[in-house]
C-alpha cells in the first residue's frame, strides 16, 4: 500500500488549512501544493483589494493564463483526435468547449460555486455576475499549471475534466449560434447591434480579423480569428457575455 508523503500528511491531518485543503482534495482529485494560488483562483475581483500599484489579488491574472493553457491542451487534443479536419472544423470545436456557457457549467459540475468568493451584491444582478463561474475554472487552470507544471495540467484537464464531464461527440453536432441569440435578443428590446470589422495593429498579420460587436453605439465585445466567421462568433459570445444571455 503506498504511503503518502510526510509533506501531504501534514497538510491534510495537521496544517491550519487542513480543511480547506481536504475541500480542495475532494474537489480536485489530488492534494495541492501552494495552497494560496487557489484560494486566489477562487476569489472574484468584487471580493478582492487592492495589493500593490493598483492591482487587485483577484483570480483574473491567473485567468488570463488558465485560459491560454487550457487553449493549448484543448487545441492538442482536437489535433489527435481529428487527423482529418480542417483548421475551422478545429477552432469551432475548441470554441465550443471553452465557451463561457460551457466552462460555466462545467465550473457548477465540478462544484467551484461552493468555493468562489465574491461579493453578495452582485447575486441580484445577473449581467454583473457575468462569467463568475467560468473565469472561476479558468484562473483554476492557471493555478493547476503553476502548482504542478504543464505535464500535470494536461493530465487532469483531460482525465479529470473532459473524459467524465465534457461529451465531444454531442458538440461536435451541436450549433452554438451566439450571433443569432444575440441578434435576436436585441430585436426583442428594440435595440441596434452592429458587427464591424477593426484594422490590425501595425505587424499583426492581414489574415487576422478583429470583430467589435455594438450596441446602441455602446462596444459589448470583440473576437478575434484568421476565419471572419469565427471572429463574429466570438464577438457575439463576449456580447452575450457581457449582457447575460
Amino acid at each position: 500500500m503506498m504511503q503518502l508523503p510526510f509533506s501531504r500528511i501534514y497538510k491534510l491531518h495537521f496544517s491550519p488549512q487542513r480543511k480547506y485543503i481536504k475541500s480542495l482534495r475532494n474537489l480536485l482529485g489530488f492534494v495541492p501544493g501552494n495552497v494560496n494560488l487557489y484560494r486566489m483562483a477562487f476569489r472574484h475581483r468584487s471580493a478582492a483589494v487592492t495589493v500593490k500599484n493598483g492591482t487587485k489579488n483577484s483570480n483574473e491574472r491567473l485567468e488570463f493564463l488558465g485560459d491560454a493553457v487550457l487553449g493549448s491542451v484543448i487545441a492538442d487534443e482536437l489535433f489527435k483526435r481529428y487527423p482529418y479536419k480542417s483548421e475551422g472544423f478545429l477552432t469551432e470545436m475548441r470554441s465550443k468547449i471553452v465557451s463561457r456557457a460551457n466552462l460555466n457549467q462545467l465550473s457548477r459540475k465540478l462544484g467551484l460555486n461552493e468555493l468562489i468568493e465574491f461579493d453578495s451584491k452582485i447575486i441580484n444582478y445577473p449581467a454583473k455576475q457575468g462569467s463568475l463561474l467560468g473565469d472561476a475554472f479558468e484562473a483554476l487552470i492557471g493555478a493547476v499549471y503553476l502548482d504542478k507544471g504543464y505535464d500535470f495540467t494536461h493530465f487532469f484537464i483531460l482525465q479529470r475534466i473532459i473524459k467524465p464531464h465534457v461529451d465531444i461527440h454531442t458538440l461536435e453536432n451541436t450549433e452554438t449560434n451566439f450571433k443569432s441569440k444575440l441578434i435576436e435578443w436585441c430585436q426583442r428590446h428594440g435595440k441596434d447591434v452592429t458587427f464591424e470589422l477593426i484594422a490590425n495593429n501595425e505587424g499583426e498579420s492581414s489574415k487576422l480579423f478583429t470583430i467589435q460587436v455594438t450596441i446602441d453605439g455602446e462596444n459589448k465585445g470583440s473576437g478575434r480569428d484568421y476565419n471572419k466567421k469565427n471572429a463574429e462568433k466570438l464577438a457575439a459570445e463576449k456580447a452575450c457575455e457581457a449582457l447575460g444571455i
